[in-house]
């Protein structure tokens, strides 16, 4: 395995042979799990309800230097980084969309315990915690589970985000985030669901059909990090009515959390670029639903097309019983 860079479109891109797993056995159930090393339980003593484990075939590794070196004109190094499995309930049945409030607020917070953590590793500039629910998303186990990564560098999609965040920053002298829920906020047309300071809403240029952001009222850049007064509950209760709307008509889906890269890591784009990320970028996140087998949407990669208005997905979603 190794990483290879673009240097047209300056993405980092994973190469490499995996292991095909074993599909006739669930690695995270009983005595499958026990046999595994842990990286974190909750709760620390007793049946556990949500577990961290290494990845049995991870994209990255913890051990080993990176070795970035030059291959003609372009640049490659060794799969250096963090891979772990978030196993979010002992039920091999359940989904995520149907574990109560206080279930969900235990796997987020475990996801934010652990993004703090390999934050700790120097070489490491961004941590994704991602979620694909269905076989149409390219899940790897039907146990419901999300993944959280940690990379020597910053994924392209953050790296838009952030280097549009500071242009509007500079611009404006106010977070782009926090604007847009000020203005969905305002309009209400495109909102979903609130639950205390946290909104769902459909963004104003929806790449899929009933994409929805789910964000903080107040400003906060990271996401491991909340905000003193931050009710958890609150957050862990929006995403799961949210999920249950979908779990209605959307087979699969994509959930991705996107926090601030890591500012420990002084070298290459995080040396000076994002002075004022404090101020200027906003963790939020982020679903995709899949609701085609083959989405235009995606077959068009740069230049998406929605068939589906957000206005019209958020009015639909809002119409949506989410209850289980």
């Amino acid at each position: 395995m190794e990483i290879r860079r673009d240097p047209i479109t300056q993405s980092w891109v994973v190469l490499g042979h995996r292991e095909a797993g074993d599909e006739t056995d669930c690695p995270f159930e009983k005595p499958a799990i026990d046999k595994q090393q842990t990286i974190l339980s909750w709760p620390a003593e007793g049946p556990w309800q949500v577990r961290v484990v290494p990845h049995p075939d991870p994209l990255y590794r913890i051990e080993g230097e990176a070795g970035r070196r030059a291959d003609g004109i372009y640049d490659k190094m060794g799969p250096v980084g963090a891979h772990e499995v978030v196993v979010e309930t002992p039920d091999h049945n359940k989904r995520m969309s149907q574990l109560t409030d206080e279930e969900i607020e235990r796997v987020v917070w475990v996801w934010a315990t652990r993004v703090a953590d390999l934050k700790k590793d120097l070489r490491l500039k961004h941590v994704t915690v991602y979620k694909n629910q269905g076989v149409l998303s390219g899940e790897e186990w039907p146990h419901a589970h999300s993944e959280v990564t940690g990379t020597i560098f910053v994924p392209r999609r953050i790296k838009y985000e952030l280097r549009a965040s500071r242009e509007w920053f500079r611009e404006k002298e106010r977070c782009v985030f926090c604007d847009i829920v000020r203005q969905e906020e305002k309009l209400a047309k495109r909102i979903v669901d609130v639950q205390g300071d946290y909104y769902a809403l459909c963004p104003y240029a929806a790449r899929v059909p009933y994409e929805i952001w789910v964000l903080h009222r107040q400003h906060n850049h990271l996401f491991e990090q909340p905000r003193p007064g931050s009710n958890r509950r609150q957050l862990a209760a929006l995403p799961g009515r949210v999920l249950r709307r979908l779990d209605k008509f959307a087979p699969a889906y994509h959930l991705v959390v996107h926090t601030a890269p890591n500012t420990r890591n002084k070298k290459g784009e995080l040396a000076g670029y994002w002075k004022t990320l404090a101020d200027d970028f906003h963790w939020h996140i982020e679903i995709l639903p899949i609701v085609e087998s083959r989405s235009k949407s995606y077959s068009i990669k740069e230049t998406y097309f929605n068939a589906v208005l957000p206005e019209q997905a958020a009015e639909y979603l809002r119409s949506v019983d989410p209850g289980s």
